[in-house]
């Protein structure tokens, strides 16, 4: 139907439509924006795009060594081969050439020294991918070793640390751990992660009539990259304008890192005024950038014989690589997190970035809040297992009050705790105590196949732990047929973000979603956006969208009130239609009125979180907007002959605010289960004792595939609860808190080992909980039972 017969419908049809309800608002299962384009293969990501005439390929020279002194680069061979345009070194950097985003430490292209195995060295630029390659692999480069530092553990010992180690500190740890009933040590090493995005880091860079560029970046991060091309280039920020339309997956891994191919890109563009473009093979992806961080922990434990915790020290050491990158608040969230859901009574954490010659280890989903669950999870079954009870009962004697027992080691309170209530329905839904009943008969009859069962619980702050990141903008016009187009700061990576910010939108305009027309994100429409990360992505920028179409929205309704002289309560969107008292017209019909009466229909928003603080001297603050809950129960059944298991059933049970959409949510909280569980139960990154990740493609590492699944999944989101605080709508950042819910899986498989040992004692089973892992932690088992059983025989005879 066209407009004008829309804007032509009698006031009892349009009487009808306003009274019916809006279908695509929030809260509504819309479908992904994208859906059909992912599906049928028509969504273009950067490698679709056309190629420019005489545009240039880049492949990057990588270190073979871990630790070593440049001592020549020759780059003379490169230019025998046909089809090259150009080789350069560090040297021809013309602006700054550390590209570090928080703190130096990051060389573009390393200058006189190599520090891990994959740091590019040189870059060379030629016709085709392959002939950059070629050209590359000729060029002479000398070095001189060094000794590299390689194990977290020897860096710890040598205090080997990219940035300061940090404290936080709550009452008196030691003389609580002194004077408690029981007490406890142990360590845990805790595995790294690939981030293992469908699309590998890209750049295409289109150079200007200005001295600028335009950068056409596959990035988490636009405002960054374009701030990092501005300075490798020597120029300002306004000659560099980013565009961003989607991403073939993030996760972390191209918040900070897709800045190395787009300003290697960008100064081969600018010495050579060609198009040029630089994407990433597997293999050099995942030698070349940073994995999740792995960890080495240390704790000391005092409890009493309930397993309430009197007091606690952990040691958090994070593997950071070569360099700072994000690492200071990567283990600043470990440390955060180092509680999950308990309180630890007197505490001190202390969190130290420790330095190694590998890649240097960045972003990835949970951004350090993974790790510190995992040490606080172990630390609760260690707990159970010592006392004979059933972990779960420790977990919830341990949960966070809500009265009182319900402020932090770094002193903020817990508010709107759901934990108690949570656990008790899926307690409840799972059939948790009739099933470990089941499980403790199976696996008495069972000799060589034994089940596990584990429910463990999710807190999780919200918001960044860089304070100043918290800040967010939009930007909308309306057009005079009444169509919409939206543009923010935040980017699409598969998750949806786009589709929520449009619903927000429609909501409040009370249109339908279809009317809305979101573009990529882009540096000269919203400036100076924080990166999409810290699940921050819908709860910011939906709050500046929001903040954009009030304002238009406002300005609206002043006009209608004074055109039609009505009241400014007289005036009500709904459902594509304005009601001015008893008047009725298409959305569409007042803006084309308020356009000829000069009403701007165009409007930038803006958001900032309130309350958040942090004050590092004093270790205490309010670093979180609020925390989002879950809970997971998982069954598993492991083989102790081979150390293989399989997934049986999990229920989740998640909390979300008022979902903005069901369904996307639904999604992520399956996505981010399955991706926890990978991380801890078989993605595994091995390096040689030279420094080389040998896990460097999908034949060697491996990522959770269908049949990894659990053959029965239940997710279910928390209902009719909003979010207390002033979100948008009302809802809660759902991309990272549900990768902690795969802790649940790895808890299950050393329950079910720790059967082996009438669960009197905790497997020493690292993650991730490979077979190999698996079965040495049987082994373990295993010889406990034989050393007491002797024992035992002994102290029988005289009976």
């Amino acid at each position: 139907m066209s407009n004008h017969n829309k804007m032509t419908k009698s006031q009892d049809e349009l009487a009808a439509l306003f009274r019916a309800e809006l279908t695509t608002g929030v809260g509504r299962p819309v479908k992904h924006e994208s859906a059909p384009k992912h599906v049928s293969g028509e969504a273009v990501y950067i490698d679709d795009r056309l190629e420019f005439p005489n545009q240039l390929h880049v492949y990057a020279r990588m270190s073979d060594r871990a630790h070593a002194r440049i001592v020549r680069i020759d780059t003379a061979p490169c230019y025998e081969i046909p089809g090259v345009a150009i080789a350069i070194t560090s040297q021809d950097v013309p602006g700054q050439l550390d590209i570090g985003p928080v703190v130096a430490g990051d060389p573009l292209l390393a200058d006189g020294k190599v520090e891990y195995v994959g740091q590019p060295v040189i870059a060379v630029a030629a016709d085709s991918l392959e002939t950059a390659r070629k050209a590359a692999m000729a060029a002479i480069i000398e070095y001189e070793d060094l000794e590299p530092v390689l194990d977290v553990e020897e860096a710890l010992r040598k205090r080997h640390f990219v940035l300061d180690s940090h404290q936080h500190k709550r009452g008196d740890s030691a003389a609580a751990l002194a004077a408690a009933p029981r007490r406890l040590q142990g360590t845990l090493h805790i595995g790294g992660q690939e981030h293992f995005y469908l699309e590998t880091q890209i750049s295409s860079v289109m150079p200007t009539e200005d001295g600028g560029m335009i950068v056409y970046c596959s990035t988490q991060n636009p405002t960054e990259v374009q701030k990092l091309v501005a300075e490798v280039l020597g120029v300002p920020m306004n000659k560099i304008v980013i565009d961003m339309r989607r991403m073939g997956g993030g996760f972390g891994g191209k918040e900070t890192q897709a800045a190395g191919p787009a300003c290697l890109c960008a100064v081969i563009a600018h010495l050579t005024g060609r198009p040029t473009k630089m994407r990433l093979p597997r293999m050099e992806d995942m030698t070349m950038t940073g994995k999740r961080h792995p960890f080495f922990v240390q704790y000391d434990v005092g409890y009493d014989d309930d397993g309430l915790l009197h007091g606690i020290e952990i040691e958090l050491a994070g593997n950071c690589g070569y360099s700072p990158d994000l690492s200071g608040s990567i283990v600043d969230r470990a440390m955060f997190h180092s509680d999950n859901a308990y309180y630890l009574g007197d505490a001190t954490v202390i969190g130290h970035r420790c330095k190694t010659n590998t890649a240097s280890n960045t972003a990835y989903r949970g951004f350090g809040g993974p790790q510190g669950m995992v040490a606080i999870e172990e630390i609760m079954d260690a707990v159970a297992r010592s006392l004979g009870k059933d972990p779960l009962d420790v977990r919830k004697r341990n949960y966070y009050g809500k009265d009182e027992r319900n402020v932090t080691h770094y002193y903020q309170t817990v508010e709107h705790n759901m934990l108690q209530e949570m656990t008790a329905e899926l307690e409840a839904s799972a059939e948790y105590a009739r099933r470990r009943e089941e499980i403790r008969t199976f696996n008495a009859r069972s000799p060589v196949l034994k089940k596990g069962l584990a429910l463990t619980p999710v807190k999780f702050g919200i918001s960044f732990t860089a304070t100043f990141l918290n800040q967010a903008g939009a930007l909308i016009h309306i057009y005079t047929d009444g169509s919409i187009h939206l543009n923010h700061g935040g980017t699409e990576m598969g998750q949806g973000l786009n589709t929520k910010v449009a619903q927000v939108v429609a909501e409040v305009f009370q249109v339908d979603v279809e009317r809305i027309q979101i573009t990529a994100t882009n540096t000269d429409k919203v400036p100076n956006t924080s990166p999409t990360a810290a699940s921050s992505g819908a709860d910011l920028n939906g709050k500046a969208a929001q903040n954009a179409a009030e304002t238009i929205k406002k300005r609206l309704v002043e006009f209608a009130a004074r055109h039609f002289k009505v009241t400014e309560e007289d005036v009500e969107f709904r459902n594509g239609q304005v009601r001015v008292r008893d008047q009725f017209l298409a959305f569409e019909a007042l803006i084309q009125l308020a356009y000829f009466n000069q009403v701007s229909l165009s409007s930038t928003g803006f958001y900032r979180t309130p309350k958040i603080f942090y004050d590092r001297e004093k270790a205490a603050g309010r670093p979180f907007y609020y925390y989002a809950y879950g809970a997971a129960c998982s069954e598993v059944i492991v083989d102790t002959l081979t150390g293989e298991y399989k997934m049986l059933r999990s229920d989740i049970l998640h909390d979300v605010g008022a979902s903005l959409n069901p369904a996307i949510d639904i999604g992520q909280v399956e996505g981010g289960f399955v991706q926890g569980m990978g991380w801890l139960t078989m993605e595994e990154l091995v390096w040689n004792d030279q420094g080389k990740l040998m896990t460097n493609g999908p034949a060697s590492y491996k990522i959770p595939a269908v049949a990894d699944m659990p053959l029965d999944l239940r997710v279910k989101l928390v209902e009719n609860r909003k979010n207390p605080e002033d979100t948008v709508f009302h809802s809660k950042a759902v991309g990272e808190p549900p990768f902690m819910l795969g802790i649940s899986v790895w808890c299950a498989i050393k329950d079910a080992v720790a059967s082996l040992a009438d669960y009197q004692a905790q497997p020493r089973i690292d993650a991730p909980a490979t077979p190999e892992r698996v079965l040495w932690g049987v082994q373990q088992m295993k010889a406990l039972q034989q050393a007491a059983a002797p024992a035992t025989a002994t102290e029988a005879e005289p009976a």
